[in-house]
């Protein structure tokens, strides 16, 4: 090997009024563990978002929206920078909750069954009262669904989606600005949250009501069959990752991956796989642009995309 052809390590040089931009293009040149992971995913983001005829996909797991990243997806989605979203039911949950009521900072230390006497549920380090969740949820989805049901008696989940979002009002709302837009959100765990529990309850009241899950299958089934190339940038692993690629597989898989995760690969799950497994499997081509990045969404992801806004 002649080591020379290999790039050197570059000290990262911390300078007063520098961007964001500045230090990821540092990060790559400094060649060390996560930072050069964190380069090398912006400059794919980059290309992918650059590409002409591109369809990109953003799947997230729910426990982000419970936190500031809502900000970060919400800015994504805003700028029209996605066009398809796959997600689980607690983003739904988190969404619609916290455009009425606040989340409040916690830790994760909290005693827990002094919390569950007072009414309020910890997520990790943060704080989620009764009143801010499920009883939001009742309160918002239950007249809806009446008006709803009025209107006619089977909905596809994207479809069910797009009516509660356009109802929004709230700008911080990842759902406000994905309807607005047209971007579509499938959430194919759709009865795995408050939301999912809601259209239950009322189903349990309007037994002819229904939620057609294969409906969503059709539309990403036109979605990808029509594709000319795909991305995705995937925040975290299980079924909202899985539907992704899975997809992505039926047109040979993606052109180009991002992938944010803190799970182990040793112990064989979806979350902990890095992208090259997929390529076994067909998810993503062989000769894609594409990176595992290890590390905490909420500090990666805004770093990342903060980069990217400043250039795109």
């Amino acid at each position: 090997m002649n080591i020379e052809e290999h790039m050197k390590v570059e000290d990262i040089q911390i300078r007063e009024g520098m961007s964001v931009g500045d230090l990821l293009d540092q990060f790559y040149d400094a060649g060390g563990f996560v930072a050069k992971k964190l380069g090398i995913a912006e400059k794919i983001l980059l290309k992918m978002l650059r590409e002409k005829d591109i369809t990109v996909f953003l799947s997230f797991p729910a426990c982000i929206i419970a936190t500031g990243t809502r900000g970060v997806i919400k800015e994504l989605v805003r700028r029209n920078l996605v066009d398809v979203i796959i997600t689980t039911c607690g983003t739904l949950d988190h969404d619609i909750a916290r455009s009425f009521k606040n989340y409040y900072h916690g830790s994760f230390l909290m005693d827990d069954a002094k919390l569950h006497r007072e009414g309020i549920n910890r997520l990790g380090n943060v704080l989620v009262p009764n009143e801010s969740y499920g009883e939001v949820m009742e309160n918002f989805m239950m007249p809806i669904l009446e008006e709803l049901y009025q209107e006619k008696k089977v909905w596809g989940g994207r479809e069910i989606i797009d009516e509660f979002a356009k109802r929004l009002k709230n700008e911080d709302s990842i759902l406000f600005w994905a309807y607005r837009n047209g971007i579509p959100i499938y959430v194919p765990g759709i009865t795995d949250g408050s939301f999912g529990a809601q259209l239950w309850a009322f189903r349990e009241m309007h037994p002819d009501f229904q939620v057609d899950v294969l409906k969503d299958e059709h539309e990403l089934a036109d979605i990808i069959f029509e594709a000319k190339k795909t991305g995705a940038l995937m925040i975290g692993g299980g079924i909202s990752k899985h539907h992704t690629i899975w997809w992505n597989q039926f047109r040979e898989g993606l052109d180009y991956a991002v992938y944010i995760t803190t799970a182990v690969e040793w112990d064989g799950s979806l979350s902990g796989a890095r992208v090259r497994e997929a390529v076994s499997w067909g998810k993503v081509r062989e000769d894609a642009k594409y990176i595992t990045v290890e590390g905490d969404a909420t500090v990666l992801l805004p770093l990342l995309v903060a980069s990217v806004l400043e250039k795109i």
